[in-house]
């Protein structure tokens, strides 16, 4: 498609920059005597149709694409193009003024025409090699515009390929560590660990109903979560104590599926699991001026060794965040006394679609 024929707002300027053209032209026939009006009469539309004859160039730049080889070559054809356009040029308007000279405001314009014949043809030509020009610029432009979509696509292409790894790194890391807990139990409570078994698949069916979704609601993700703490809960059972302080307003900021899984499961893994009279997970979300804050915090043992501690989950969540939002979101991790806090701040302008809302509930999971 053409640049310029196709684009309206870039045809008005182009066509207003042959404006030098056909006043030069004008004055030309306007110094050997022919009125200023008669001459704008016979110049314009000869100069109007010589702009449209040299867009034509476009074509001939596509096909003959400059390169630092090759140059003379590609020089070479665009004279002999701009010659032939202007001699063209030049025979149209000497029939067109033999014609009006027949008329008598016209008289003589003929003969002033072919003693401008030669100052015609060399702006004739300089202009075709002024548009040969201007069409190398829009290729350039419009290489340099393909090349940037097809950089940004591959960005985009390998930070899908990155969060879908990621996201294949929870489900095995979750379900190890609950059939662990499944091993566990099926010697100590066999009613416990079917129960554990059926919520377990419940749960693992409704990560598989998420398919490629790049976010889901931050309402959809709790109850992901809520589904894990109830596998939890089977095994923990008065140990685990889950409070959730959500906030309405919040529940549809877009976050990648099963972004808080994996913290809660390191909650319960590194937190709960080591404390024999058990602990409680506290799950708060805040909508802020521009961003949704989501606070998880747990008790834990500060006794336990450091190495107990160190998992995938917020390793995996942090490289999501930064595949999924780049700068615009980031976690913070600490723990103060017996208290562990991560905090997880998204973007506010992102939006997934609308699945179901959450309020504000406490109690056990």
């Amino acid at each position: 498609m053409h640049p310029i024929l196709f684009n309206f707002r870039r045809l008005v300027i182009y066509l207003l920059a042959w404006t030098p053209l056909a006043v030069l032209a004008a004055d030309q026939l306007h110094t050997g005597g022919l009125g200023w009006i008669q001459a704008a009469i016979l110049v314009g539309p000869l100069c109007l149709l010589y702009a449209f004859v040299c867009l034509s160039s476009w074509y001939v730049c596509r096909f003959t694409p400059l390169r630092l080889r090759g140059v003379e070559s590609v020089l070479t054809t665009h004279f002999a193009a701009g010659v032939v356009a202007s001699t063209l040029w030049i025979v149209i308007a000497r029939v067109v003024a033999t014609v009006l000279s027949n008329l008598t405001p016209w008289a003589g314009s003929r003969e002033l025409l072919t003693r401008a014949t030669g100052d015609l043809f060399g702006l004739g030509v300089l202009c075709y090699l002024l548009t040969v020009a201007m069409h190398y610029v829009l290729l350039a432009q419009e290489a340099s515009r393909q090349a940037e979509e097809r950089e940004h696509q591959a960005q985009i292409l390998a930070r899908e390929a990155e969060l879908r790894a990621l996201k294949a790194q929870v489900n095995p890391h979750f379900l190890y560590n609950s059939l662990h807990s499944i091993s566990a139990l099926t010697s100590l409570d066999p009613a416990k660990a079917r129960e554990m078994c059926i919520l377990l698949g419940d749960f693992l069916r409704r990560t598989l109903g998420l398919g490629e979704k790049r976010t889901i609601p931050l309402a959809e993700e709790i109850a992901m979560v809520d589904g894990y703490l109830r596998v939890e809960k089977v095994r923990f059972g008065s140990r685990l104590e889950m409070e959730e302080q959500l906030d309405p307003e919040a529940s549809q900021a877009a976050v990648p599926p099963l972004l808080l899984q994996p913290v809660v499961e390191n909650a319960v893994v590194h937190g709960i699991s080591n404390l024999p009279e058990g602990g409680w997970i506290r799950l708060v979300t805040r909508k802020r001026e521009h961003d949704v804050e989501v606070v998880v915090e747990n008790k834990f043992d500060p006794e336990t060794p450091a190495a107990r501690r160190n998992g995938v989950g917020l390793a995996n969540v942090r490289r999501r965040l930064e595949a999924c939002f780049q700068q615009r979101a980031r976690i913070e991790a600490g723990s103060d006394g017996d208290r562990f806090r991560v905090s997880i701040v998204l973007p506010l302008d992102e939006r997934a679609t609308p699945e179901k809302s959450s309020g504000n509930r406490a109690g056990g999971a």
